[in-house]
């Protein structure tokens, strides 16, 4: 079966292919009126000008950490580190980054198209901005199987790699590079988008009293660019690196389970066969003029629910003629049903046609304290079925793939995670296609487009905020099986290496790695937070500025300078994305210093179930506020401008920098601290402060 991996090939050309169809399709629709042309390039030369500084930004740090895996790989020979390696970190990275461009690229090329498509009708703007959606969701997974397709060739035919398991291994560590690119790219993307939108909110809703992107608040165009640089390019880049993440760590248990080539090709049919299916789901996403909330919801989830069934129904026979063996099928069955069950639960928890948001609106009734307390409450409530549906994927798979192997139970979960990410092409374009309604909503509301555009452009970003939700469940959750599954390979290498290890709770080493994970989320979590803070009180100084001393921005005479708050977002999201990236990378390596392997598999089982658990509270807690905020400015509870508005502002604020900063950044934090520690595996091993006393 080493002969077959060609199949990834076929995956590529069928995902680029569809893709490139429907960017087609978006483009042939007009831009509307001059004015709306004007805005939508504002916006994209805003979102382009900030990529490239990020990029450049980002390429120096690449840069560095490039040289010190090349100095590790030639000066021991390959001993201590694969030679292949700093050149799989520095592809993963070009691919991730390539990822988020091209959907970020569509994505300002649809915003005002579907503006002006919803101005004709609901459906048509529903078609539009999804295909948009759909261009990003196929190109991350075409491109994520042209990555490792041609790894696997290079590495075996070109190179004479055979041995499965040290190939493997080498393909393990492009996930470095993937997971290093999408965590500058979403907390960089999540900084800039989410220090625009708090700060175009507390003066403009807030203190002004005036709409959402309504053209005299100076920082709207940098809102606009943010949903593209944070929402559409970082989310892109997260999503790449799960998908090719959770296949490369199938990869490597397929090796220690005894399957082999054959179990390395299984995760590749099954990701092919999803982007078939998702092809087929896309075509089902559509609704009608006088949908509801709840049917434009159902509308979405007929696309992925159909592509997940067929899955479901071509993985039984992909499963025999590979590993032969039903428990694994069983295995890809948890993690397909896993995937649409947290899906579910993210819409329960965020969507305003549920009673949670409901109930978190009704409490703006007494002010935006009691919304706030309501709020992190929901957050917290809603982790219980996350994690307890993924509990049931690990148990069931583990047992079911094992039948008493613990090797065999063990790539039973990998493959779980494969299940759950193999439709990400329409789970991706379902949650991509969100920030291009909202961009849609404010290029109408600039515009002056008539009323029931607004109204149609709202339900739709409203749907927006529910999906998005539902993809940060899709990728979080993959990133909780996808890290164990990465956790068992560290564990494997180490042990091949020759260590030996007590890896019981009670070894005072693995205890203290554990409490080490447990604070790296929440100091993570508190860089992103501050990040956000200190830029967005540099937007909201500039707006006051500007509303201050500009004469005629609140009558409508004179136009605000929006060039300045693009500007002060741009170097505030570039100052402050550094610092909690490099974490993720020091402190695995520090603590592998000082503790040793034993230290580090701690490290890892303390930021997974940690960041698991934080991740889906801030996510969820995030996503309903701002369903909350939408749900009263429909007309519930006094409607836009009331005082239950104005508290849903402040709290939708709040979750602002929770549901697209530091929450979905957590699920990288998680794999690349696993794909650090078994790149720097040879150095820890070789250096340690415990194994020198």
């Amino acid at each position: 079966m080493e002969n077959m991996f060609w199949i990834g090939f076929v995956g590529f050309a069928l995902a680029l292919g569809f893709a490139w169809v429907q960017k087609k399709k978006v483009m042939s629709y007009s831009e509307g009126t001059e004015k709306m042309q004007k805005i939508a390039a504002a916006i994209r030369e805003g979102a382009n000008a900030y990529l490239k500084h990020q990029y450049t930004t980002v390429a120096k740090v690449f840069a560095v950490v490039f040289a010190v895996l090349l100095v590790m790989a030639f000066a021991s020979g390959g001993e201590m580190l694969s030679k292949f390696t700093p050149f799989a970190f520095l592809t993963g990275g070009i691919w991730s980054m390539l990822a988020g461009l091209i959907g970020m690229k569509i994505a300002t090329n649809a915003n005002a198209r579907t503006a002006q498509a919803a101005s004709e009708s609901l459906n048509k703007g529903l078609r539009v901005a999804f295909s948009s959606g759909s261009v990003m969701g196929f190109t991350v997974v075409g491109l994520g199987m042209l990555d490792i397709s041609v790894w696997y060739f290079l590495l075996h035919d070109l190179f004479g790699v055979t041995d499965a398991g040290q190939l493997a291994n080498i393909m393990v560590m492009n996930g470095m590079g993937a997971s290093f690119m999408a965590l500058f790219a979403r907390v960089g993307g999540g900084i800039y988008t989410k220090a625009a939108d708090v700060g175009a909110d507390l003066v403009g809703k807030v203190e002004a009293g005036i709409p959402e992107d309504d053209p005299r608040n100076p920082a709207t165009i940098a809102d606009n660019v943010g949903d593209n640089v944070g929402d559409v390019a970082g989310m892109g880049a997260d999503l790449y690196e799960s998908y090719v993440g959770s296949i490369l760590a199938a990869f490597a248990l397929s090796a220690v389970a005894g399957y082999g080539y054959a179990g390395m090709l299984l995760p590749m049919l099954i990701a092919v066969c999803g982007i078939v299916c998702s092809i087929i789901g896309s075509f089902f996403v559509k609704t009608k003029e006088d949908a509801t909330q709840m049917s434009l919801l159902r509308s979405l989830r007929t696309g992925t629910y159909l592509a997940a069934g067929l899955s479901a129904v071509l993985a039984a026979p992909l499963t025999l003629y590979t590993v032969g063996n039903w428990g694994v099928y069983v295995s890809i069955l948890c993690g397909l049903v896993g995937g649409c069950a947290i899906g579910y639960f993210t819409e329960y928890y965020t969507s305003d046609t549920y009673k949670p948001t409901q109930e978190l609106a009704a409490s703006s009734e007494t002010g935006s304290a009691t919304v706030i307390i309501g709020g992190l409450s929901l957050g917290m409530r809603s982790t219980a079925a996350s994690i307890l549906i993924v509990a049931a994927a690990v148990v069931i798979s583990f047992f079911a793939a094992g039948s008493g192997d613990f090797a065999k139970g063990l790539y039973g979960i990998g493959i779980s995670a494969v299940g759950m990410l193999s439709t990400l092409g329409i789970t991706l374009a379902t949650d991509a296609y969100g920030p291009v309604a909202d961009n849609a909503g404010g290029i109408a509301e600039m515009a002056g487009l008539p009323e029931e555009v607004r109204e149609r452009t709202d339900a739709l970003d409203s749907l927006g905020n529910t999906t998005a939700a539902t993809g940060k469940g899709f990728a979080i959750g993959s990133a909780s099986l996808t890290a164990l599954a990465l956790l068992v390979s560290y564990v494997n290498i180490v042990e091949q290496k020759g260590f030996a290890m007590d890896l019981s709770i009670t070894s005072p080493t693995v205890l203290v790695g554990l409490f080490i994970g447990a604070m790296l989320t929440f100091v993570f979590s508190a860089f992103t937070m501050s990040a956000v803070q200190t830029a967005a009180q540099s937007i909201v100084m500039e707006v006051r500025r500007q509303f201050r001393e500009i004469a005629g921005i609140m009558e409508g005479t004179c136009d605000p300078d929006y060039a300045s708050c693009v500007s002060l977002c741009t170097k505030g999201a570039l100052r402050e994305m550094v610092a909690p990236a490099l974490l993720a990378i020091i402190v695995p390596i520090l603590t592998g210093l000082i503790l040793g392997p034993e230290g580090v598999v701690g490290l890892l089982g303390g930021v997974s179930v940690t960041g698991f658990a934080m991740a889906v509270f801030m996510s969820n807690a995030g996503g309903a506020w701002d369903n909350a905020k939408k749900y009263i400015e429909s007309g519930h509870h006094g409607g836009k401008g009331s005082d239950c508005h104005k508290a849903a502002v402040v709290g939708d604020t709040v979750g602002d920098p929770f549901k697209d900063t530091s929450g979905p950044s957590l699920n990288i934090l998680i794999k690349l601290c696993s794909t650090v520690s078994i790149v720097f595996s040879g150095l820890i091993i070789g250096f340690n402060l415990m194994g020198m006393l």
